[in-house]
């Protein structure tokens, strides 16, 4: 390996056409190669995304020497199987959010890896966002007094009863897609796992995932957590935290344009501040950091353990819902 780090990316799903611009922009990365399950998808798809080598099956991919490392974009239901392979594969594994299927799953991911000794992390990509960072310093500064409350939402409208996150059997709902980010979101900021956790939802009649889902969460420090989700409501994508002497909203937290400053909102006692942050890339922040670790032989920002817990959560969650 020399000094960028050479990208898989493993099938041609349409979250990889977030990310692999994100590696052509990077510092440190390439995309050398892509696989899918027809050679000629993968040629249309190299075509489109300017990438040089395209494979005809999941497992060429694998076994392309000019490879460092993989990025996986598939289907929930197909990210322990993959993840896995790679594992054994002695191949550096990005796997798309949610980890898995269910926290089981992710166990074993994470066994494989540490039995291989090979690098891994899920790409939860909010997480490299500098918004998340100055509301973290603002709370650990005293800028809101003692968390209380915080409350996330992260729904948009599916309009194709096809879409693979109305899928059961790939895993899909509203809670594995983008509920996901909420529940990371309250253990992230809070720093603590919940001691509780229970939810509602709505499923859908034909679709028969959970199409809408509201959950609530309690710390061990007494910080309550709320979050609702869904796949068919209108779009939003925002947290608000509550303390004892002041509020932060972030109204763009898991989503917001690359191309456009963020805002977190501060309100402390009568006075009000608005924190503007500068454009970035989180996909690009997220692919720099992996491939990083990889260069630097140092372990990824987050550890993927936390893909466990997180998954633990949403097990948690979905068995409670009614």
């Amino acid at each position: 390996m020399g000094e960028m780090v050479r990208w898989g990316i493993l099938s041609t799903a349409n979250i990889g056409r977030k990310v692999i611009p994100a590696i052509h922009a990077s510092r440190n990365g390439v995309v050398s190669a892509v696989g899918s399950r027809s050679l000629a998808g993968a040629r249309a798809f190299a075509a489109e995304q300017h990438i040089p080598r395209a494979h005809g099956s999941y497992e060429d991919l694998l076994a392309d020497p000019a490879i460092d490392a993989i990025y996986i974009p598939l289907p929930n239901s197909l990210h322990a199987e993959w993840s896995i392979k790679c594992a054994r594969a002695g191949i550096p594994t990005l796997c798309e959010k949610p980890f898995a299927s269910d926290a089981a799953e992710a166990q074993s991911i994470v066994a494989a890896f540490a039995e291989q000794a090979v690098l891994l992390a899920e790409a939860f990509m909010y997480r490299f966002h500098p918004q998340h960072t100055k509301v973290k310093q603002i709370i650990a500064e005293g800028g809101i007094g003692d968390m209380q409350i915080i409350s996330s939402a992260f729904t948009f409208p599916i309009n194709d009863a096809a879409n693979i996150r109305l899928s059961k059997p790939l895993a899909g709902g509203a809670l594995m897609d983008v509920g996901c980010y909420c529940v990371n979101l309250l253990r992230f900021i809070t720093g603590e796992e919940p001691s509780q956790a229970s939810a509602s939802k709505r499923i859908g009649q034909a679709s028969n995932v959970d199409e809408a889902l509201a959950g609530a969460l309690q710390f061990p420090s007494g910080v309550i957590g709320s979050f609702h989700c869904g796949l068919r409501a209108w779009r939003e994508h925002s947290y608000t935290i509550k303390g004892t002497a002041g509020m932060l909203r972030v109204p763009a937290s898991f989503v917001p344009d690359k191309n456009a400053a963020t805002c977190v909102q501060h309100w402390h006692g009568d006075d009000y501040t608005e924190h503007r942050i500068p454009p970035v890339d989180q996909y690009q922040l997220m692919v720099e950091d992996f491939a990083d670790a990889l260069l630097g032989g140092r372990a990824p920002r987050f550890p993927a353990s936390d893909a466990v817990a997180n998954m633990a959560i949403i097990d948690q969650l979905l068995g409670s819902a009614s």
